[in-house]
Parts: C-alpha cells; structure tokens; sequence
C-alpha cells in the first residue's frame, strides 16, 4: 500500500469516525428516546458534507454497537441499551486470552453479591415470586442439565432485573455468553447428586432470602455460591 492509498483510508476512517459522533449528537441534542426514527442518510449527508457511504457506513457502526437499528426498507430508530456489545467483547477476550474465566467469576461475584443484597431491598412481589420459582425449576429438572442451566441464568438475569438498577441487569446479562461455555463444565465437575443438590440448595436459600427481604442474607449466599461454582471450575480445570 503507498502513501497516497494509506492516507485515503485514513480520511475516510476519520469522516466515518466524525459523522459517528455527528449522529450521536443529534441524537442527544434532540432529545429523541428508544423507537425514535433517525433523520434518513441523505439529510446526514447534505449536513455534514459527507458521502452517502460514509453515513452507510457510520449508521452500521452505531448498529454494530447497539445504539441504533436498522431494518431493511425502514428508517433508522434509536436503540433500547442492552447487553450485546459488551458481551461480545467479553467473551471475545476469553477467546483471545486476554481474560481468564477466573476473572470472569471474580467480577462476577463482586456485581452479583450487591444485585442480591439490592434485589431483596427492591424487589416487587411478582419478581419474588419469579425468582423463587425460577430456584425452585432447578430443583424440578435436576435430571435435565440444560434445562437447570436455563433456570439459573434466568435467576440470576431476574435478581439483576430486581435491583433497579438497569446497569446491572445490562453487565449480568453480558457474561450470559461466557456462563453458557462453563457451565455446563461446572455441572459435569459435579459428580455426585450430593454436590448437584448443594448448588441448587444455594439457589433456593438465595431465592428465599430475596424474597423475605433479607439483603445480609442473600449478599452471603450469593458470595457463597460463587465460591462454590469456582472450586467446581477448578476442579474441572478451568483457570
């Protein structure tokens, strides 16, 4: 590549770079909310002075990162957050080595023990009863381990979601990707119904405790189950 072609796509990064924040501006500057339509490519292109490419090209980054969507045919809308960026960098740092599952489960236990402890202060009655129910699913279909793993992640999405704190329910949700890769390694590590039955026990103590409003409680049991979902990763070889 010479000079000149190596500066042409320097330019070009940049006006895409620039127009990404001319696009996030407008979107603040003007108020607009979740399901809110974007100006449409042209009106973008005439104001900023840039190709219709570069704005093409710009609206997919935004998409990319999950700030706006778009729909074939259909103009530009303002996105809902949720956790998909984030989780696709996680887990692409596990791929790449560049994050242990360790640190994973550290982080982990450091959100989760403060998402119980909130959700038994906050919680509604219905999402009590969705976590208790979800704990107690667990216990019904220990025999199916796909279906035990889809109850726990539900839970523990569900006590983000009880918090109030829609940050947290975002970062939980975004290590899904990754706990559906150990998991199921953890539950194999666990050779005995005895071991199975004290992680799920955990679950239903955890439950129990959010629901009878008792943060004290529900921050221990959480700590304690990651305790105990680590010593099983170990055990299993998972660093």
């Amino acid at each position: 590549m010479n000079e000149i072609e190596a500066g042409g796509m320097q330019t070009g990064a940049t006006r895409v770079h620039d127009t990404i924040g001319a696009i996030t501006r407008h979107i603040r500057t003007n108020a607009l909310a979740p399901g809110d339509r974007l100006p449409s490519e042209a009106f973008f292109s005439d104001n900023l002075k840039v190709s219709r490419t570069v704005v093409r090209e710009a609206f997919r980054s935004l998409a990319a990162l999950r700030l706006i969507d778009l729909s074939a045919g259909r103009r530009a809308t303002v996105a809902r957050v949720d956790h998909g960026a984030m989780s696709a960098i996680i887990e692409h740092g596990v791929h790449t080595d560049q994050i242990s599952v360790h640190q994973i489960y550290d982080v982990r236990r450091t959100i989760e023990t403060r998402t119980a402890a909130l959700a038994a202060l906050h919680r509604t009655d219905a999402q009590a009863e969705r976590i208790v129910g979800l704990a107690q699913a667990m216990a019904r279909d220990i025999d199916t381990p796909p279906a035990v793993m889809e109850h726990d992640l539900a839970m523990h999405i569900a006590i983000a979601e009880a918090a109030r704190n829609p940050v947290f329910a975002m970062i939980v949700g975004a290590f899904e990707g990754v706990t559906r890769e150990t998991w199921p390694i953890g539950w194999r590590s666990r050779t005995s119904r005895k071991e199975q039955l004290v992680m799920i026990d955990l679950h239903i103590a955890l439950a129990e405790a959010i629901a009878t409003g008792d943060p004290a409680r529900a921050a221990e049991l959480m700590a304690e189950h990651f305790d105990v979902s680590v010593r099983a990763l170990i055990a299993a070889g998972i660093a």
